[in-house]
């Protein structure tokens, strides 16, 4: 089934917005500002509703949609685990610097790529 250019647009954006969201959720171990001013329910219902559409798309590619829902599964680990128990860990807190930087390389690219595909629509 061909997919248009909108589709493809529409793929790359629900990308930068879930790796947004997941960007949120690591800021949220940092900053206490950030986990008062946007409550934990609003982001995880945010998160939900786009990891769920892009696990419906990516149900054409299981090997792609395994990735993401690994690289899901292990953001909200770290994250869950940091606001309970404390970024004092250094482990823990590279550990959640190096996910963020690999989270900012990826939306970057990825809003990138969507600027382009709406030019070109």
């Amino acid at each position: 089934m061909p997919v248009s250019a909108n589709d493809q647009t529409d793929i790359a954006a629900a990308l930068v917005r879930l790796y947004v969201f997941l960007a949120q959720y690591l800021d949220r171990c940092f900053d206490e500002a950030a986990r008062r001013d946007y409550p934990d329910s609003e982001l995880q219902k945010h998160l939900d509703e786009t990891r769920r559409q892009l696990m419906d798309i990516l149900s054409v590619n299981p090997v792609v949609k395994r990735k993401l829902a690994d690289e899901c599964d292990r953001i909200l680990h770290l994250g869950a685990s940091c606001l309970k128990l404390g970024v004092a860990d250094l482990k823990t807190r590279e550990a959640i610097q190096a996910e963020r930087a690999v989270l900012k390389s990826k939306t970057l690219a990825l809003s990138d790529l969507v600027a382009v595909y709406r030019a070109l629509a």
